[in-house]
């Protein structure tokens, strides 16, 4: 982990990209643009970057070592406090740079354990965050204790301080790693309670997918009016929200916003945020936002897939929405704006900011949700206190009015499949 210091001098971070044979030098650019935005997120500064041609995979620093060895003189001459590989290195091979680099060296997984441990607010999701990074740092725990001398010779019981206190401290973090997985499942039985709550109502389920940083808590609290945590920044809220979306026709929504996906996002993280994604695949529909002004759209799409294929929920009702149109330039972006007609004809084109597209959207979701809603008004005699509780519970009441005699006059929207239950009372 990376304490930050703040002083006057912002901290600088070295980037480091790896370019296999079969991959483009411009994909990888891209790539490194996402990392410094990443990198930012933890309060460092991105330096230039350094691309590296993987040719074949080196033990030792991942590439070869003339390479590693540039690669490290740039880090010491631009006096760079932290050095970043937007790949995984092995924890051998990144305690051999921090030798070579002389100062911290860190891969991209790690950055985005970092963010997620700062932007974790709910129990439940603390407790995930914890538990991966705590994953992650015990193979590593050797890179905190190199400054503890090592005896030689001897036999097993002549282990070094710095060794003994490395087998303490796996020790007390495989007990941890216990304790939070435990926790984590009494968290995770009371989210089931209040979802299993929430499904017994007929209430249609969405999920709302997408890149990190494409618009979806905007489009959550627009929809459904609430005030949701809303920033230009990747990652800006990490936590489950589900929101009550009234549409038209008294067509009620329960809507979710899940955590946003990102480009090689820790398998670790996949894990521990299954309950959080488990949204997606227990939905019934998922809107599938992408960011229209990116210039990674392509890459931003194939990920969300991706992602969306680990999770089993590939296969759901799925509607496009491209947000942020109020980006576009008409005639800059005609010909990208015709391509997407042309790959996504079923999309939808919106904008959070301006409110262009949301009516439409808004009935697309009457579509997706395949409800059918009647609105009846009717006299129930004293004493049908069931069809009462009915009306309030599944449907959309308007009107109320109690007559002398104990009898009740009702105006409600309700779902089809209820109204013969309420037939005979109609007036």
């Amino acid at each position: 982990m990376i304490d930050i210091i703040a002083g006057e001098k912002r901290e600088t971070a070295l980037l480091v990209g790896v370019k296999p044979d079969n991959e483009t030098l411009d994909v990888i650019n891209e790539q490194l643009a996402e990392l410094a935005e990443l990198v930012s997120c933890i309060g460092f500064a991105p330096l230039n970057p350094e691309v590296a041609v993987l040719r074949d995979v080196h033990p030792q620093y991942l590439i070869g070592s003339g390479r590693a060895a540039e690669i490290a003189r740039v880090a010491q001459e631009c006096e760079a406090d932290l050095v970043v590989f937007d790949c995984r290195l092995t924890p051998s091979q990144q305690r051999n740079w921090e030798r070579l680099a002389k100062c911290p060296v860190i891969d991209r997984e790690e950055v985005i354990l970092d963010i997620f441990a700062a932007r974790a607010h709910t129990r439940e999701a603390v407790l995930q965050v914890e538990l991966a990074r705590a994953q992650y740092y015990l193979p590593r725990l050797t890179r905190a204790w190199t400054h503890l001398s090592r005896q030689r010779g001897g036999g097993a019981t002549t282990r070094g301080e710095g060794e003994a206190q490395i087998e303490t401290d796996r020790r007390l973090l495989r007990r941890r790693i216990q304790q939070m997985r435990e926790e984590l499942r009494q968290v995770v039985r009371h989210r089931d309670v209040q979802r299993k709550a929430r499904l017994r109502r007929p209430v249609p389920q969405g999920a709302i997918v997408g890149y990190t940083n494409v618009g979806k808590s905007s489009l959550l609290s627009s929809l459904s009016g609430a005030d949701l945590l809303v920033k230009d920044q990747l990652f800006a809220t990490l936590d489950p929200t589900a929101r009550r979306v009234m549409l038209e026709g008294h067509v009620e929504v329960v809507l979710s916003d899940t955590v946003g996906f990102v480009r090689n996002l820790p398998h670790s993280l996949i894990e521990a945020f299954k309950s959080t994604l488990e949204e997606a695949v227990l939905a019934d529909f998922l809107i599938l936002v992408l960011d229209i002004s990116s210039p990674r759209l392509d890459n931003e799409w194939e990920t969300t897939l991706s992602v969306l294929r680990e999770l089993g929920a590939e296969d759901k009702k799925i509607q496009v929405v491209f947000n942020k149109v109020d980006l576009l330039t008409p005639g800059r972006d005609a010909m990208k704006l015709a391509r997407l007609h042309g790959l996504f004809p079923n999309a939808l084109y919106i904008s959070t900011k301006t409110g262009e597209g949301m009516a439409q959207l808004r009935r697309r979701l009457v579509e997706l949700a395949g409800v059918e809603r009647r609105t009846v008004r009717v006299l129930l005699p004293p004493g049908r206190h069931d069809l009462i509780a009915l009306a309030h519970s599944d449907g959309a009441v308007y009107e109320e009015q109690y007559a002398e005699d104990g009898s009740l006059e009702m105006v409600f929207a309700i779902d089809a499949r209820h109204y013969h239950k309420f037939s005979e009372y109609l007036i």
